[in-house]
């Protein structure tokens, strides 16, 4: 009983900063300025359609790259000595200690067309690039600011694997290709999907990177629930129903993610 009484303060914060703000989004994105009853929010999101489309679509192209670049990343820092780790771990973890908004704007002056990046391909005698207020510009900020968030839990999942379990792999006559094949992946994939989700979900709802790197013409839904709370388009009861799909539609990518992670756990276990 003691114990359980310990539990009252989480349970009191949860309900108060967690479960009060979705009831109020609930409660916002069925009704009307009047407060009656209505689905007319859910109903005039048709006209947003390509927003959620881009949205999803620039994240799951941001935590491809991520996972691409992350894991072997990942995979390396793991077979380094536990020194050269911690001080890799620090370097990889030290831009997350700099606000978000200064690592967004230190981008805004390197893609520019004035910045650093065509800077220096003009003194070297090659062409600039056209990089800023474009898709590909929202993609690498995406990438650079979410990256740790995919080899920190890779790595987490590698550098705890059973070595017996690879020696005994490699005295069987296993290469270093089927080691990493049968072996290693196999047992990373609670790491990548965890990876996976902390990535996409912060990508999927960003809205300072887009507005900063992607300019007016690469809207995601963070900005479409932005403007209607705090733009020129007030309407919370819209911005309420748009946030309370995007919650669903995500909360169910994560169930997937994680049936197919406890799937993929009992064939490795077989």
């Amino acid at each position: 009983m003691k114990l359980r009484s310990l539990s009252i303060p989480y349970v009191g914060w949860m309900a108060l900063f967690v479960v009060t703000p979705v009831i109020i989004i609930l409660v916002y994105s069925l009704t009307n300025s009047t407060g009656g009853f209505t689905f007319e929010n859910f109903s005039s999101m048709g006209g947003y359609v390509s927003v959620f489309i881009r949205s999803f679509y620039l994240a799951l192209i941001s935590t491809a790259v991520c996972l691409l670049i992350g894991y072997p990343v990942a995979y390396i820092l793991s077979k380094e000595r536990p020194r050269v780790q911690r001080l890799l771990l620090m370097l990889i973890m030290l831009p997350m200690w700099m606000n978000f908004l200064l690592r967004t704007y230190a981008w805004m002056s390197i893609l520019e067309n004035t910045g650093l990046l065509n800077r220096l391909l003009t003194a070297i005698g090659l062409p600039t690039l056209n990089i800023i207020n474009t898709p590909g510009a929202v993609v690498i900020g995406m990438v650079y600011n979410f990256m740790p968030f995919m080899i920190l839990p890779i790595y987490s999942v590698i550098v705890k694997i059973d070595r017996s379990l690879i020696e005994a792999a490699q005295d069987l006559g296993a290469g270093s290709a089927s080691v990493f094949r049968k072996v290693i992946f196999p047992l990373s994939l609670p790491g990548i999907l965890s990876g996976i989700t902390m990535v996409f979900v912060p990508a999927v709802s960003a809205f300072v990177i887009s507005q900063l790197l992607g300019g007016g013409d690469n809207m995601l839904l963070g900005d479409l629930i932005e403007m209607q709370f705090l733009g020129s388009s007030y309407n919370p009861h819209l911005g309420s129903a748009i946030a309370l799909v995007m919650m669903v539609v995500v909360m169910l990518c994560m169930w997937l993610m994680n049936k197919f992670g406890a799937g993929e756990e009992q064939a490795v276990l077989l």
